[in-house]
């Protein structure tokens, strides 16, 4: 979800007329840590299966990138949108981390998505998800939305999801439009436009 929110965020700007120019200039406190985050919970996500081990482990590691992500907002918490999606991966990581590292999964939400994933999620074999069950502790922070069509890509998000990419959101458009080097790009062509016109 998080990557179709910055997907629509760029095409808002774009149709707003804003730019990337601000990407150049973005400097980030810690920016490496990111990436590197991402890698790993890929990594994961991908082999947790071949791995009994690694299975076993998974939530603890996810647990810990959770952690390391926080840290990185906290350092840029001045940027705009940033507190925002502070917010919701804290409200991701509070869920995940009451329910032993796993993200619950509601069942009934879940029915808008392919048979074998059911199956595979009552069999606790997606080491980042588990069944929402009476059990589940703070149930309702938890992926029970469910989106399908008109929207292009069914699937199921949580409220920290939202939260998360209202703030990515803000953030992008904010590089777009009313970042300084934004800001100097769309003076530039005013002035151009202004000097055709005369």
């Amino acid at each position: 979800m998080v990557f179709d929110g910055i997907i629509f965020s760029l095409i808002v700007g774009f149709l707003r007329k804003g730019n990337l120019r601000a990407l150049a200039q973005l400097k980030l406190k810690g920016g490496w840590i990111f990436p590197l985050l991402l890698v790993v919970e890929l990594a994961v996500f991908m082999l947790q299966n071949d791995s009994k081990l690694l299975g076993q482990f998974s939530g603890s590691i996810y647990i810990v990138v959770y952690v390391l992500g926080l840290l990185f907002l906290l350092m840029n918490r001045k940027n705009p949108g940033f507190i925002l999606i502070l917010l919701g991966v804290f409200l991701n990581f509070l869920v995940m981390v009451t329910n032993g590292g796993r993200m619950p999964v509601s069942l009934h939400a879940a029915s808008i998505l392919e048979p074998g994933y059911l199956d595979i999620l009552k069999e606790q074999l997606y080491a980042k998800h588990t069944s929402l069950t009476e059990s589940t502790k703070l149930g309702f922070l938890g992926d029970i939305i469910p989106i399908t069509d008109p929207y292009p890509r069914t699937q199921i998000i949580s409220i920290g999801d939202v939260v998360m990419n209202i703030g990515a959101f803000l953030f992008i458009q904010y590089l777009m439009l009313r970042h300084p080097a934004a800001k100097k790009k769309q003076e530039s062509s005013l002035s151009l436009k202004g000097g055709e016109i005369k």
